[in-house]
């Protein structure tokens, strides 16, 4: 009983100190910056029960999860045979090591030039930024799932006279998978925070794109219950990752 209720009111503790520490700063800040008062915490609840009365947010939020979705498919698409190669092929790792580790370093918002030049405006240039910021994760521990695989499992498995397709199938990779769970949840806490300034550019929806409408409509209050909601949601994504996560660990 005590375990449970330190598990629950640890988190709830967090938060006071939190919205506490939020209201301390912006009582010192509006002295000298009267515009801070629009980012107090009481405006932002204000202003969020009026966006969750009017369903103003709901859209948006569709529109960037959807996006979340389609990016982190192509990233697993295109991200798990290539780490599946770096894992088997030691040629292919030392000939893609320095090319992948210069690509993995460019920061995914300085292609956004590039992207709406060569796939024009629209939701193209968003999912090619989130993808291929999600693809490193997922390369790098495909990758090392292969190489932590016990080799005796492999000689087993070749001992069988189990072909490659069934090598690969019935071996790697169920031995990957924990790996593989773990490079998603990385990529998707690394797609959630490209999102929102790929999405300022040049979508008519998206969380992103709703938070420059705030900006330019002046409702701060707005603007500050979005950033929260934006956090809310990155952190219910990081949760139902490690939940999926764990529970592939208990059925093993």
């Amino acid at each position: 009983m005590r375990r449970s209720a330190f598990k629950i009111l640890t988190p709830l503790v967090g938060a006071v100190v939190f919205l506490a520490a939020w209201h301390i700063a912006i009582v010192i800040l509006r002295e000298d910056t009267p515009m801070a008062a629009y980012f107090a915490p009481i405006e932002a609840l204000n202003a969020g029960v009026k966006l969750a009365a009017k369903g103003a947010i709901a859209d948006h939020t569709i529109d960037s999860l959807r996006r979340v979705v389609v990016a982190l498919f192509f990233a697993l698409v295109v991200g798990t045979p290539i780490g599946l190669l770096i894992g088997v092929s030691r040629l292919f790792e030392r000939s893609t090591s320095l090319l992948f580790q210069f690509l993995r370093m460019v920061s995914p918002l300085s292609w956004m030039p590039v992207a709406v030049i060569a796939l024009g405006v629209g939701d193209a240039p968003v999912y090619f930024l989130l993808a291929f910021a999600a693809l490193w994760p997922i390369i790098l521990n495909v990758g090392a799932g292969v190489k932590a695989i016990d080799p005796q499992w492999l000689l087993l498995a070749k001992s069988l006279a189990a072909n490659k397709t069934e090598v690969l199938s019935r071996v790697i990779l169920p031995a990957i998978v924990d790996h593989l769970l773990t490079g998603v949840r990385l990529a998707i806490g690394i797609i959630w925070i490209v999102l929102v300034p790929a999405e300022m550019l040049g979508v008519q929806a998206g969380l992103g794109y709703f938070i420059l409408d705030c900006r330019d409509r002046m409702e701060y209050g707005e603007l500050t219950a979005a950033i929260l909601w934006i956090g809310a949601l990155g952190a219910a994504l990081d949760f139902a990752a490690r939940t999926l996560r764990q529970i592939w660990r208990g059925r093993r």
